[in-house]
């Protein structure tokens, strides 16, 4: 009866009803939102990267070897001898290496010298394989793999002509012009900092920076289909792959304590966990906003039944003369507070999977985000409980203003 009761009056309402739905969908929206994200942008960090047991590098502290060996942020302060990495990769316990060389660009985009490891082994997401959307991987000494983001940017495709310069600024007056490197792949897109860097062989890299006289020569080498030989003298940093897991911390320790050069061996998830918690604060702020707007919709909807209780006191004359107890009317107008949230709450809920339903391919592709739609979880139950607690709660100013009045009445009629 009092359900019945609640429905009737809150669509003898409709339009202050509706606003009041709106405001609550919206901040329910948001908080769901902003906690979905705020889970999964956290697994997707940690996805940027897939199946690397060891990032090993100079010894710059992990975050920042970890900044710019996967994400292309800052400059490491040092580079592997190739000595070191041969020696490393050698070992029993690795599977696979890919090394990598940083400190060249083009246009604003890293360039990023490695082997065709990089291309058969890097993985990303869910141990997702870096595929190829045209072309193919390296197979001469100035050939060039481009990202997804720097074809679209550039408008680059297959044939075209790339001159890097040294340094990363997106205008430089140190460029290698007298080396030009030949698009001859472009990547699929992947949402990860791969779609934005320039590939190259580590021995183009290596004869960029060579004299003008050596180029030609290799060039010319290149042409008349002769064997060209160039000698690598370091990397930037290199990924490993390890036969058993079992082997990790063993392997750290000895590339850790590694006597002919200094080096510094990462597991890229602990790494993660360290880096997230320097952006902690900020999610926790994003979240706090959200709760904030959520609450602020709430106040909205006890002002909006406060109001109406002065507006309704025929209609609780009425029900007091028809024998209700002023418990009823209390129980009415927390009724139709807690009808006005689920239904809200459902909405936001819903909109929220369709949104992510549509728009997870495009946060894939233009953020890096890889969202899984798990938004029908406990942990959105938990906050629709959340949200009904607090309008429990909010909703007992109105709903004790009518049961006082409802009372007065009932004195007066006596």
């Amino acid at each position: 009866m009092i359900l019945s009761i609640a429905i009737k009056s809150l669509n003898h309402r409709l339009t202050a009803v509706l606003l009041t739905m709106l405001s609550i969908i919206v901040s329910v929206s948001l908080l769901l939102s902003v906690e979905h994200l705020r889970i999964q942008a956290k697994d997707s960090f940690g996805r940027t990267i897939s199946g690397v047991d060891l990032i090993v590098g100079a010894p710059t502290g992990q975050s920042n070897l970890l900044l710019y060996s996967v994400f292309r942020i800052g400059n490491p302060t040092n580079n592997v001898s190739w000595d070191s990495y041969q020696a490393l990769a050698k070992l029993p316990s690795v599977k696979w290496s890919i090394p990598i060389a940083l400190g060249d660009s083009h246009r604003g985009f890293r360039v990023l010298g490695t082997t065709n490891d990089y291309f058969q082994h890097f993985q990303y997401g869910s141990k997702q394989p870096l595929v190829m959307a045209q072309g193919t991987s390296l197979v001469s000494t100035f050939d060039a793999v481009i990202g997804s983001g720097v074809a679209k940017k550039l408008n680059y495709q297959i044939g075209d002509e790339i001159e890097m310069s040294h340094g990363l600024a997106e205008v430089s007056f140190t460029k290698h012009s007298d080396s030009p490197f030949i698009v001859k792949g472009i990547l699929e897109p992947t949402g990860t900092p791969v779609d934005q860097t320039i590939h190259v062989s580590l021995e183009g890299l290596e004869a960029a920076h060579k004299s003008e006289s050596e180029i030609h020569e290799i060039l010319h080498q290149i042409e008349a289909g002769e064997q060209v030989d160039i000698d690598v003298d370091s990397v930037t940093a290199m990924f490993i792959g390890l036969n058993s897991k079992m082997q990790l911390f063993q392997l750290q320790r000895g590339i850790n304590q590694y006597k002919k050069e200094p080096m510094l061996a990462i597991i890229p998830g602990v790494a993660f966990a360290e880096l997230w918690q320097l952006v902690g604060n900020v999610e926790s702020l994003l979240l706090f906003i959200s709760a904030l707007i959520l609450f602020s919709s709430l106040l909205g909807l006890a002002t909006m039944l406060l109001t109406t209780v002065r507006e309704r006191r025929q209609e609780m004359a009425v029900l007091r003369a028809i024998g209700a107890h002023s418990r009823v009317v209390f129980l009415l107008i927390q009724m139709e507070a807690m009808l006005l949230s689920l239904t809200a709450s459902v909405i936001a809920l819903v909109l929220v999977w369709l949104g992510f339903q549509f728009g997870a391919k495009w946060l894939s592709a233009e953020y890096g985000l890889f969202i899984e739609n798990s938004i029908f979880g406990l942990r959105s139950l938990a906050i629709i409980g959340i949200v009904s607690g607090a309008t429990f709660l909010i909703a007992c100013i109105p709903a004790i203003s009518a049961y006082r009045q409802s009372i007065q009445h009932g004195l007066i009629s006596k």
